[in-house]
């Protein structure tokens, strides 16, 4: 045999032992193959928070509280909304005059408060009533059943007045940081940022103030405390002197957690709720602006330390457009700009939409919008939201009185919107929708067969890309353009929970 034979031969036995050892030697990964994926499960417990609705005598505020049927979930549950104490910050800057309730709960032993609202069962909404200026701060926890995507809405009626028309808000979660781009302290404004501890030990906040030419010099708004289980409201104009007509508040936590909105309070234009926007992003979509707005003015914060270039979009029925001469807007670092874009939407439905015209920079963002003309006029706010996701739920719709906006910024989506029973009889509708790419629909959302009362109405993504979503509710005065305007993220009804195995090897290690 040739010396080339062998050699061939010799080369071929080696390349199979070596493939045979790494045949053997390779570590199985048949298991990630076929790994499952985390699983997603319904939540066991959540809180949410209610600010003080007025300090008007004439306020008429009604709570409606509702939790959606969430597969999996526990059978049984419960979920009540309890009064919180006031603070020592009384709504004129300080004079303690709402604080004396302060301690009785303790003079109460161990007598158990009965919650304000307490719901019986998921997929039945349930309303309370209160009026006048004496209406404290909520705090809200469900358990079990009740818990995944519980959905509390305030709305306030105020007859005359500053801040008259409605005001309405999604009593929220508790957190450790809040952005408000659109508050004011400018001639004509009173607003207030609430705060409120669910939690049994004291919260230290600190509440920072920027305007067009940056922070605003204060030492009023550092180590807020705010006792356990109680509510502050604080007066923006005593934190800083300096009249801001576009202002942005940064609340951030020190220790514990609050729920904090900035009530926004105009002697000419009615008031409503400011809530928190979304977190700071390069990309932004504020949706649902009413299609009678007669003014319209975002408001724009970055907190970096970086210059913000942004596109900005206008998602209307047939398409994106481009507001006439507000193609773009530039955001100076750490200074709050606002924008008047008038009659953006021109009777159509309409979302603005941000993108970065270049480096991708964070900023938060929201419109305070008018509707009305002359003394009949009314303001609310948009702020940045995040998408839909799995659900959303808007609580206290009205029949003929609530406008429903879906809007997909990118991809068409398809989406089921269902319309709860009444508080007090009808049965639940659903419809589906399809949303085209970059548009937005003022749907006609379903309403409950015999309705009676005021019903939800939850939103859920079917499929496509991401899908954001408002809802407006008018005031039962039909000779005021009175408003409020909720936005719907996702109500975080289920976390994922990764699968483990046990693996009793780790003992012997």
């Amino acid at each position: 045999m040739k010396r080339t034979t062998l050699s061939l031969i010799a080369c071929a036995t080696a390349l199979a032992a070596v493939t045979g050892f790494a045949m053997v030697s390779a570590p199985d990964t048949s298991g990630a193959a076929t790994a499952t994926p985390a699983a997603r499960l319904p939540v066991e417990r959540t809180s949410l928070l209610c600010p003080a609705p007025s300090t008007s005598d004439l306020a008429e505020t009604a709570y409606t509280s509702f939790t959606p049927v969430t597969e999996g979930a526990e059978e049984k549950g419960s979920a009540g909304l309890t009064t919180a104490e006031p603070g020592g910050a009384a709504e004129d800057g300080g004079d303690g005059g709402k604080s004396e309730g302060k301690g009785d709960k303790g003079d109460k032993g161990d007598e158990k408060e009965k919650p304000v609202l307490e719901p019986e069962k998921p997929g039945e909404p349930v309303a309370g009533k209160t009026s006048g200026s004496e209406a404290p701060a909520l705090i809200g926890t469900a358990e079990g059943s009740h818990a995944p995507g519980w959905t509390v809405q305030q709305s306030t009626e105020v007859a005359a007045g500053t801040g008259r028309g409605l005001q309405g808000v999604n009593c929220a979660a508790p957190d450790t940081e809040f952005w408000f781009p659109g508050a004011s302290t400018s001639s004509g404004r009173t607003d207030y940022v609430h705060l409120t501890n669910p939690d049994d030990s004291a919260a230290v906040v600190d509440i920072e103030l920027y305007g067009k030419d940056g922070a605003l010099k204060s030492t009023v708004g550092e180590g807020v405390t705010v006792p356990p289980h109680a509510s502050e409201a604080l007066l923006l104009s005593t934190l800083s002197d300096v009249e801001e007509t576009d202002l942005t508040v940064h609340v951030g936590v020190r220790s514990g957690r609050v729920g904090a909105a900035v009530q926004a309070l105009d002697d000419k234009t009615g008031g409503d709720w400011l809530t928190a926007a979304a977190d700071p992003a390069s990309e932004l979509v504020l949706p649902g602006i009413p299609k009678d707005a007669t003014a319209v003015r975002l408001v724009l914060f970055t907190p970096g330390g970086t210059d913000a270039d942004l596109k900005v979009r206008l998602a209307s029925p047939s398409g994106p457009i481009t507001p006439a001469g507000h193609e773009t807007v530039h955001v100076k670092a750490g200074m709050t700009t606002g924008v008047d874009l008038g009659e953006v939407t021109r009777g159509e439905a309409g979302s603005l939409v941000l993108t970065p015209t270049g480096q991708s920079v964070p900023v938060v963002a929201a419109v305070r919008v008018v509707r009305g003309k002359g003394g009949e006029q009314e303001s609310a706010f948009v702020p940045a939201s995040d998408p839909v996701g799995a659900r959303a739920t808007a609580a206290d719709n009205r029949a003929k009185r609530t406008t429903l906006s879906l809007v997909a910024p990118g991809k068409d989506a398809k989406v089921k919107v269902t319309a709860s029973a009444g508080t007090e009889g009808g049965t639940t509708a659903t419809k589906t929708y399809t949303v085209k790419g970059g548009t937005t629909q003022d749907v006609d959302a379903p309403v409950p067969a015999g309705l009676k009362g005021t019903y939800a109405l939850t939103v859920e993504t079917v499929s496509g890309g991401p899908v954001h979503a408002s809802r407006t509710l008018t005031g039962s005065d039909e000779d005021v353009a009175s408003f409020t305007v909720q936005t719907l993220p996702d109500d975080r009804g289920t976390v994922s929970v990764p699968r483990a195995d046990e693996d009793l090897s780790v003992l012997q290690r």
